[in-house]
């Protein structure tokens, strides 16, 4: 049953944010531009949320604080080279990332490798407890919906068409169904590092909510923190609703 709900739980997590994002595909960019900001908002609300009040509070059952705060630190050092040798990317819209040819690969080499690590830790989740699963699947959905859309975007402007975009996608994101598959056989057989996982995955979280969503918040312009037309507003709401999705799941 855990191996279903694992399973399970992973092909939401890797690949509901990409079959919505692929709505997107059927919008004019202008739509489009419109709303990744909400969505960007909502995603960051299920990040912290997930991270601060689902999978830190779980590890520290079991770790000392200095421990489980200490291999926080280190996922979010972690995530920063990795971003920094280009090994994970987000780009949200094309105005995030260089569009030409060389960068179509790169793209979906980053995507498949992101989301094989979200498919382990939601796998991590799962074994700790299946509600803990399902936040954590929900908060990687809503991340995915805007970074798939920022993926569509660079690949279509590289020059693919929208249904081989699509395929590309599709298949990085199976990569989160093995992901959850080796977390799985690595769990049965060293169970008391599973609170280090978690910690460890709070620390993406984080990263990712405060070091790549929330200053692509703060840019300028319409439909960004900032503005004068009450986005920043509707920003806190988003945001405020995403860690209440958490905590009432």
């Amino acid at each position: 049953m855990q191996t279903f709900a694992a399973l399970g739980l992973s092909i939401v997590g890797s690949l509901g944010g990409l079959l919505t994002a692929s709505a997107f595909l059927l919008v004019g960019d202008r739509l489009r531009t419109q709303l990744v900001p909400s969505l960007i908002s909502y995603a960051v609300g299920t990040l912290l949320g997930a991270a601060l009040l689902g999978l830190l509070p779980e590890s520290l059952k079991t770790l000392a604080p200095p421990a489980a705060f200490g291999t926080l630190l280190a996922g979010i050092f972690t995530f920063f080279i990795l971003e920094k040798l280009v090994l994970w990317r987000h780009c949200h819209d094309t105005e995030d990332c260089l569009v030409h040819k060389t960068t179509a690969p790169l793209v979906i080499i980053g995507d498949a490798f992101h989301t094989f690590v979200d498919g382990a830790l939601i796998a991590a989740a799962v074994v700790t407890s299946l509600p803990l699963g399902i936040t954590t699947a929900l908060a990687i959905a809503a991340h995915e919906i805007p970074q798939e859309v920022g993926d569509f975007a660079i690949l279509l402007g590289a020059g693919y068409a929208r249904g081989r975009a699509f395929t590309l996608n599709l298949l990085s994101g199976l990569a989160g169904i093995a992901g959850a598959g080796l977390m799985l056989l690595f769990a049965a057989s060293a169970p008391r590092l599973l609170p280090w996982v978690l910690a460890f995955a709070s620390g993406n979280f984080l990263y990712v909510a405060m070091a790549d969503l929330i200053p692509s918040l703060h840019r300028g312009g319409p439909g960004h923190a900032g503005a004068t037309d009450g986005s920043g507003f509707l920003q806190i709401v988003l945001i405020g609703a995403g860690v209440a999705t958490i905590v009432l799941l």
